[in-house]
């Protein structure tokens, strides 16, 4: 182990520091991503969900029909 008096300022600055090996780029950029995986914080929770009427298990069934001059252009209106 080196000293931290006679360590440069990049090194002073570095997450980490390989000690042994010569790895190669991609392993030291493998290396960074799961370090920094594992550092960052939790998401942040989701608030509760809105449910929209297309997915609104009500929305399939059909209340009946009610006859009248204009009960053919009221069918499809959602209830």
């Amino acid at each position: 182990m080196t000293n931290n008096d006679a360590a440069t300022p990049e090194e002073r600055r570095a997450a980490f520091r390989v000690v042994r090996g010569e790895p190669s780029d991609e392993e030291l950029a493998a290396l960074t991503v799961v370090l920094a995986a594992a550092t960052a914080p939790p998401p942040a929770p989701e608030g509760p969900r809105v449910r929209d009427r297309w997915s609104d298990p009500a929305a399939r069934f059909r209340t009946p029909l009610q006859p009248g001059p204009v009960a053919w252009r009221t069918s499809t209106w959602p209830r």
